[in-house]
């Protein structure tokens, strides 16, 4: 199971935008993005030429796959996946990324970030219909029930994020139950669900030239 090893603050600076990738320490003063708002490196106070079309789909296509805590062969699988199924082929790209486990984790709010909850569900800590399932990238559908499993509840740490849950707002296409520490698929994610700043349609361009 391949994922990114380095420094996820400066994937932020990069994008130059937030990806909250830290959980907890993304809404503090701590935040890489609020004390040094430009890209890392040697260049990265440098006045920048503007960017290319081929620049701005690049840069569209990373944001995503760091979003989403995805690695390039993956993500273009995902794609692949996505231009096969009718419809358009940007919205259902969105639509397959934010059905991954991993990401029901963390909007349901049994996670911090994505990477927090991809590491969780790594190490068994939740059933989907009453059975363990420890794959980040399993796709979800519509009717599944995603709950915290009952050894995992005694954690500390599972301890303090069930304490919490409720305070981050829950997509339309999932529902919440807090006290079963449990979530249920209502229906699969459209476009209007996805409250992500990504323009899906420079990844499609990307891809297509």
């Amino acid at each position: 199971m391949a994922r990114y090893t380095g420094p996820v603050c400066r994937l932020c600076r990069r994008e130059g935008m937030k990806l909250f990738l830290k959980g907890e320490r993304c809404y503090t003063g701590k935040c890489a993005i609020d004390r040094r708002a430009y890209a890392p490196g040697q260049h990265g106070q440098a006045r920048g030429k503007k960017p290319t079309d081929f620049g701005l789909q690049l840069r569209e296509k990373q944001k995503a796959r760091r979003i989403y805590g995805v690695m390039e062969k993956q993500f273009r699988s995902y794609f692949d996946e996505a231009a096969r199924r009718k419809g358009v082929t940007g919205e259902n790209l969105l639509s397959l990324l934010s059905r991954r486990l991993d990401n029901v984790v963390f909007e349901l709010g049994f996670a911090s970030s994505r990477p927090e909850a991809r590491q969780l569900v790594s190490h068994g800590h939740f059933t989907i219909n009453g059975k363990k399932v420890d794959i980040p990238s399993y796709s979800v559908r519509a009717g599944e029930v995603i709950a915290v499993k009952e050894g995992s509840k005694s954690s500390p740490r599972m301890k303090q994020l069930l304490e919490n849950l409720g305070s981050r707002t829950v997509p339309g296409w999932l529902s919440l139950d807090a006290n079963a520490a449990s979530g249920t698929v209502v229906a699969l994610p459209t476009r209007e669900d996805i409250q992500l700043p990504i323009q899906e349609h420079l990844i499609v361009e990307k891809y297509s030239r």
